[in-house]
């Protein structure tokens, strides 16, 4: 944002070295923690010492360091931009001017619009892989934070400038897939659902445990199940293919209410076979151990790394009677991944932490196996989400929170609060309103905490207008927009130059604003969405002490004009911040 100011000072301190004999510097700069003024800093100690090294002398780096700031700063007075240069133990500070500095943060934001805070383009492709539901099973609760955590991770990432693919694993056949077709083909052959298919297909699942738990000796005839499909029978797959698309419609429904989209699915019938070959070609290598028949095939992999103190231990890749595990089907994942996108500089893992182990194992044998990539293959992991009273969630049992119940509550809640607080809005505002609204409280709770730690879920918190809720950020974003609009400046704000002497709370919202795009940049390096979250809430917090201490609709000019573009920067800024969350920021509520 100030880069041409940086840039001038630069060459004059260049050209300060020119003249003084001294070897050209390599500079990296810094912000000034922000104390009331906004300045940026570079240090003269590598010079000093390269100073030294030159000329083959010994020195007192730091006092030579300070002796070259102090020569330094008088030499650039007072830059274009800047209203104070100081030498500070080595360390040149450069204050901007705080009327210049607002200028230029809200210009930029009203410049860049939905854009402000969006990085370069790094040129770097990255996978995130996330969601992973699987077939034949409800989509409840406990799918949500790896849905949510990974679509938003999507969006910043998209935002700091690397090129996303969004990556869908749904596990689409195994045990619970085998179970489900033997309980509709002996109970419900024929049926069809019609609607709430995630139910549907959930309540099939919950039944088909319940029946074997009551009587074990079906588990012979799931087996003789088992066995035909591994022979591919014809009749079994059809009825696998129609099912299996069933689950992905009901998926569907819900990731376009939760308005997230994929670029590629992967499956795990799409890498069964290929991950058997993968563990062929370890065992013919070396690197596993086949103990079939009596056991399963092995990768010893700290004895693989010559570890003497346990770390990695064994990961079994096939199991002895030859069927696939999770860890079969991930190796082979990876070679598919990097096969279709060979330029990727990053694969992430968006899954449940307790998988940490499985992640390290796997990635650790594709090391071992000698593949380039397998370095850029990072697990992401996350906690899970629990209810009041720590209500579990077990689709073996049925004894889930299906997310379309969710979903349908969050909508019902907002939308009485809505009727409550802005009773005029027609019908159909009040509830496209109670959406944003009830989908942003579902969604900000998975955000706003860090991604290794529980979530526990209730309505109270997640629907606070006046706390760290998404209601409380959209609600900010209403009241800058009525602002706005009772002005009649919605597009055309007025230019101002915010020479006037600003008060504390407008400094505080202008500098709030002017981190956002270091935040997206910090957030999708250190991959937490928790650096937006806390960013936007800030942002809404600052916005309303801005709102009940500096009037803007009955100031006179110039701090009329200049407050309504302040207004102008928050709202876009409050804006964007929700939408990296993957949240909507509603005209009214």
């Amino acid at each position: 944002m100030f880069e041409t100011e940086q840039n001038l000072v630069e060459q004059k301190i260049l050209a300060f070295c020119r003249e003084n004999g001294l070897p050209e510097p390599k500079l990296t700069w810094g912000w000034i923690p922000f104390n009331g003024h906004w300045g940026i800093a570079t240090s003269f100690f590598q010079l000093a010492a390269e100073e030294a090294r030159v000329n083959g002398v010994k020195a007192n780096v730091g006092l030579r360091a300070n002796q070259i700031a102090e020569q330094c700063a008088a030499y650039l007075g007072i830059p274009a931009g800047f209203e104070r240069v100081e030498a500070v133990k080595g360390y040149l500070n450069l204050y901007f001017s705080t009327a210049e500095y607002a200028r230029t943060v809200l210009e930029t934001v009203l410049a860049q619009g939905i854009h402000f805070g969006d990085g370069e383009a790094k040129h770097e492709r990255v996978m995130v892989e996330f969601s992973q539901p699987n077939t034949h099973k409800a989509f409840h609760v406990g799918h949500l934070r790896s849905a949510i955590l990974g679509d938003t991770l999507c969006r910043i990432l998209d935002s700091a400038g690397y090129d996303v693919v969004r990556a869908n694993y749904p596990g689409d056949i195994g045990l619970h897939v085998i179970k489900w077709l033997w309980n509709y083909m002996k109970f419900h052959m024929g049926e069809k659902p019609e609607k709430d298919i995630t139910r549907w297909v959930g309540d099939l699942y919950a039944e088909a445990n319940r029946r074997i738990t009551e009587s074990p000796e079906l588990e012979s005839e799931v087996r003789a199940l088992y066995a035909r499909w591994d022979q591919r029978d014809p009749d079994v797959v059809k009825l696998w293919e129609e099912t299996r698309q069933w689950s992905l419609d009901g998926f569907n429904e819900m990731y376009e209410k939760l308005d997230i989209l994929f670029d590629t699915y992967y499956f795990n019938s799409m890498v069964e076979h290929s991950g058997k070959r993968v563990v062929d070609e370890l065992i013919a290598r070396g690197i596993a151990q086949d103990e079939r028949p009596d056991g399963p095939v092995i990768v010893k992999i700290d004895e693989k790394l010559g570890l003497e103190q346990e770390k990695y231990r064994v990961l079994v890749v096939l199991r002895s009677d030859n069927t696939a595990l999770y860890a079969t089907e991930d190796l082979a994942l990876a070679i598919r991944k990097f096969s279709d996108y060979p330029d990727l500089v990053r694969s992430y893992y968006v899954v449940d932490v307790r998988q940490s182990l499985h992640f390290q194992q796997v990635f650790k044998t594709l090391e071992i196996a000698g593949y380039p990539w397998a370095d850029r293959c990072q697990h992401v992991p996350y906690e899970l989400v629990t209810l009041p009273g720590n209500v579990v969630m077990a689709s073996r049992e049925g004894t889930v929170v299906l997310l379309e119940n969710l979903i349908s509550e969050a909508v019902q809640r907002a939308l009485q609060v809505v009727e409550e607080k802005n009773p005029e809005l027609d019908a159909e505002t009040k509830l496209a309103v109670a959406r944003a609204v009830g989908l942003g409280a579902i969604k900000y709770p998975m955000l706003a905490r860090e991604n290794a730690k529980i979530v526990t879920f209730d309505w109270q918190s997640a629907l606070d207008f006046n706390g760290q809720a998404a209601p409380y950020i959209q609600y900010a974003h209403v009241r800058a927009n009525s602002i706005l609009r009772k002005a009649g400046v919605q597009k055309d704000i007025p230019v101002s130059a915010m020479d006037y002497p600003l008060a504390p709370s407008e400094v505080q919202l202008i500098e709030l604003i002017s981190r956002f795009p270091k935040e997206v940049q910090r957030a999708a390096a250190e991959m937490k969405p928790l650096h937006i979250a806390n960013l936007a809430y800030d942002l809404a917090k600052r916005f309303t002490d801005f709102y009940n201490e500096c009037p803007v609709l009955i100031a006179e000019e110039p701090v009329r004009s200049g407050r309504l573009r302040l207004v102008a920067a928050a709202r876009q800024a409050l804006f964007n911040s929700l939408r990296l969350l993957g949240i909507d920021a509603p005209e009214a509520m």
